[in-house]
Order: structure tokens, then sequence, then C-alpha cells
């Protein structure tokens, strides 16, 4: 349905304008954030930022237009993907009913470059003994992954439900979970800051860098939001960063 009406609204836009009359999917709908009304199959956005004690800087990916469903061909935060189980069986279902269960699977495929977990497994993850699931857990016990939720969006080209999110790494356990992270996974780039620099160093969480993605640079909406509501809530999320150093 989401994809639908996008591409209702982009047809519209290229024969005319948008009118109701030329939207009679997205009329049908009814009010979008009603979800009495419809199906809503909702993603979760995570921003994820590497800290330490003077500096934080964050993940950006560049989305490969022939590779994903939404947002291709812009930025996005990194990982993104669908709120779902990693299998059909009602165990599945249980066990994976988890918003940072979830998290940490986009974080393996996306970081990590490791297979991906759709929904058609068989077998039920052991997030307790199995990495990266049980020191990315530890660390989170450990108050050393914190994590946050702004809340929820709806995308208004989409009407996609976009949950928004934020992980917060400290400096030493980011660079040992994600050593060997990749530049390129299956959905696109990760952003650089230079051609010699590491996927892991990620880009500047200052405000000069928020601003520039937001205001001039092709982003996804709930990248935005994201970006936007990190940086607003940046003294919650960054307690102890010396101010001057993402001022």
């Amino acid at each position: 349905m989401c994809e639908s009406v996008a591409h209702e609204t982009a047809a519209a836009m290229l024969g005319g304008g948008l009118s109701w009359p030329a939207l009679p999917f997205r009329h049908r709908i009814g009010d979008p954030f009603d979800l009495g009304r419809r199906v809503a199959l909702p993603s979760i956005n995570t921003l994820t930022i590497r800290h330490d004690r003077t500096s934080a800087s964050f993940m950006l990916h560049r989305r490969s237009a022939g590779s994903v469903a939404t947002a291709g061909g812009v930025y996005h935060v990194l990982p993104a993907g669908v709120f779902q189980p990693s299998g059909i069986s009602p165990g599945h279902h249980e066990t994976d009913f988890d918003l940072w269960r979830n998290i940490m699977r986009e974080l393996s495929e996306e970081l990590l470059g490791n297979a991906e977990h759709d929904g058609s497994g068989s077998s039920l993850i052991d997030y307790d003994d199995s990495e990266p699931f049980r020191s990315l857990e530890n660390a989170r016990r450990a108050g050393r992954v914190r994590v946050w939720c702004f809340g929820m969006g709806v995308d208004a080209l989409t009407l996609f439900g976009e949950i928004l999110t934020v992980v917060v790494v400290d400096a030493d356990v980011f660079d040992s979970l994600f050593s060997e992270m990749v530049p390129v996974n299956a959905e696109g780039s990760v952003v650089t800051t230079g051609p010699h620099r590491r996927a892991s160093e990620g880009i500047p969480f200052t405000q000069a860098a928020v601003r520039r993605l937001i205001e001039h640079e092709p982003l996804a909406p709930s990248a935005s939001a994201c970006l936007e509501l990190a940086w607003r809530h940046r003294g919650t999320l960054l307690p102890g960063l010396r101010m001057r150093a993402v001022s």
C-alpha cells in the first residue's frame, strides 16, 4: 500500500500537480495517523553515534536505489530496517518482538556485513550467546551502549511508519565491536569525510555538519528527524561531552 501511494503521488506530480482527484488511493486512506483504517509496517531508523569524552561522530548511509524499496539514492541513518521477526514461527515472533533486538540485528547486517535476518530463517537467534548480540547486550547492560526512542512518525510521501531511535556507543566499545565495519553493504555504502577515511570514523557530530546535511543534502525525512532530535537533545545523549567540541 505504501509504495502504491508513493507511485500515485509521483504520477500526479508528473501529470499536472497534486489534487484529490489525482490521488484517489491516498484519498481513500483518510487520516494517515488512524491505524485502525490501515496496516502499517514500521521501520526502525537508528542514528548510531560513537562517543568519547571530547568528540562524537555518527554513521550515515548512501542507499543504493537499485537495492532498497524506500529511500533509494539518498542519505539515511545507519542502520535502518523494517521492524520484523527473523522468521515466521510463533517462537520467532515472541523472541524478536523487541526494538533493541531488531536494532542489534540491523547493526550486525549493515555495519558488519553479516547475513540479513529477513524473516526466512528457521532457527531462533540466540541473543545471549551468539555474536555480536552477546557483546552488544553486555555493553548495554554495563551502560557503555545507550539506546533511546524519540517516537514514531509517518513519512509524508509513502505513509510508512518510522520509529526514530538513537544508539550511543562509547568509543572504545565501538572500536572493539565494529573494528571490521564494512564500507559497503547489500543496501549501499557508508559515508566518509574523505577518500582515505575509515567507515568506522563516521561524520563529526557538529552543528555545522548536522545543519549542512539537513538543509542542503538529499537526506531521508526520517534521517533528518533523527539528526534534528539528536542535536536538540545532545546534552542528554552525550553527557560530559565538551560543548565547544560540538558547537
